[in-house]
């Protein structure tokens, strides 16, 4: 039997392109709006689909003068999605590294139990001197650190959701399990330990645990996403590429002892639809066109690490001036994107915005229906991907296409449900509710 592929729809703005807010007929407002979440995610919803999934960061990054940025808290507007809805999965960025594990744990648990066992949570390990400013540092918390921090911090966050047995809730003395504090492995920053003293006060959802996400191509990206991600995103722009890691991502999973079968690969997508060929072409570089040169310029500067100034539109990027990845300040997972594709295709700078759409860094599938389930069915059967989290050119209109065109084509060869056959966000991805397990036992496990 072919494999069933999976999707998600990531509600970024107004599309994932730098222009997609200037785009015809399209609102530049719109994801200021509660509204342009619920509408997508009813639709997805109808052509059910796994989840929705929003990204974030706890600061502006976006120069304001160029395009809408991610703007509304992600647990607040997935739980107006919730009520919303009733099958399809919800899933937010939380930080790992500008948070703290009880009000995460708190809030991913009230978002699952209050719409039934949907939730999933992407472990982010934010960066940026920018953002550590909202918080009170002088400047970033150095990459290896926010690694460590973010993986006690699941681990911690995993306790607290395990803090009662099943059935068991507040004022059930007997059952009450919660560990002591020093039972959690506890990591340092900025001089405090991540320990809880008391259960979570809210019960186990019928899913068991919201599912967890991560995403990473350094070396403790890969780690963390081995160690704790029941699903991967990832950024490939090639299907070796591809194949690398998530042969790596999946065989690291099963030397901690975990069954990679329980571990989802879903690489980042952005579609550009056309009924034709030539109209998806069309489309595709108009989006180009409408993508402020300064802010795909910008962009790409912070995330190779280098001054504006030094890239030049009708040259290579400047390569004796790029810092080691470490150093970048960026995400590694597009320094290495970028990098290998000017480098594998000699790419000018102009060349190289165009190709990752204006700095975006995902892969871009640009054609008719056909030829986008076309794509996504080489990388599914290649084994490189699971299914993918699509990012549609512009929201909804991209999305729209996607659903009335793409997933009819995908359901005609057999590689798409037509309708839900599960309840929760584990049962559409096909993951196994945990075992209930005494707070610290995992830890306990992994340091025997």
């Amino acid at each position: 039997m072919s494999r069933q592929v999976h999707l998600n729809v990531n509600i970024l703005n107004a599309g994932v392109f730098g222009g997609s807010w200037r785009f015809p007929d399209t609102d530049p407002l719109a994801s200021f709006t509660l509204g342009h979440y619920v509408d997508i995610a009813r639709k997805a919803e109808a052509a059910a689909f796994d989840a929705v999934f929003l990204a974030d960061g706890p600061g502006v990054r976006e120069d304001l003068r160029y395009r809408p940025f991610n703007n509304l808290e992600p647990t607040v507007v997935l739980t107006a999605i919730a009520a919303a809805t009733s099958r399809i999965g919800l899933i937010g960025t939380l930080s790992s590294t500008f948070n703290d594990p009880y009000d995460v744990a708190r809030r991913l648990a009230t978002l699952d139990v209050i719409s039934g066992g949907r939730a999933g949570w992407n472990v982010v390990t934010t960066a940026g001197a920018d953002v550590a400013a909202n918080f009170g540092l002088d400047d970033e918390v150095e990459h290896a650190a926010r690694y460590r921090r973010a993986a006690e911090f699941v681990q911690v966050v995993r306790a607290l959701w395990n803090s009662w047995e099943p059935g068991a809730f507040v004022g059930d003395v007997e059952r009450h399990v919660f560990a002591d504090a020093d039972r959690i492995h506890a990591a340092e920053h900025r001089g405090e330990h991540l320990s809880v003293a008391g259960p979570l006060n809210v019960p186990r959802s019928p899913q068991g645990e919201p599912v967890v996400v991560q995403a990473g191509a350094s070396s403790d990206g890969r780690a963390l996403a081995a160690a704790v991600g029941e699903v991967i995103f990832t950024a490939a722009q090639t299907i070796p590429d591809a194949r690398e890691y998530y042969v790596d991502v999946k065989s690291r999973a099963a030397l901690l002892g975990r069954d990679p079968e329980q571990v989802v690969v879903l690489p980042g997508l952005s579609t550009v639809i056309g009924a034709t060929e030539a109209e998806a072409r069309e489309r595709r570089k108009l989006l180009a066109e409408l993508v402020p040169p300064e802010y795909a310029l910008n962009r790409l500067a912070g995330q190779l690490g280098v001054g504006r100034e030094d890239l030049d539109l009708d040259r290579e990027l400047p390569w004796r001036l790029l810092p080691e990845p470490d150093a970048s300040g960026g995400s590694q997972t597009f320094y290495k994107v970028a990098t290998d594709l000017a480098r594998r295709e000699r790419l000018t700078v102009r060349q190289l915005l165009f190709r990752l759409g204006g700095g975006a860094g995902h892969r871009i599938a640009t054609g008719t229906p056909e030829q986008v389930a076309d794509t996504i069915l080489e990388w599914v059967d290649a084994g490189v991907a699971d299914g993918f989290n699509l990012m549609p050119d512009v929201l909804p209109e991209g999305f729209d296409a996607f659903v009335d065109h793409v997933v009819p084509e995908l359901r005609r060869r057999g590689r798409f449900r037509t309708g839900y056959t599960a309840t929760t966000l584990r049962g559409h991805l096909g993951l196994d509710e945990p075992q209930w397990q005494r707070p610290g036992a995992r830890a306990e496990a992994v340091a025997r």
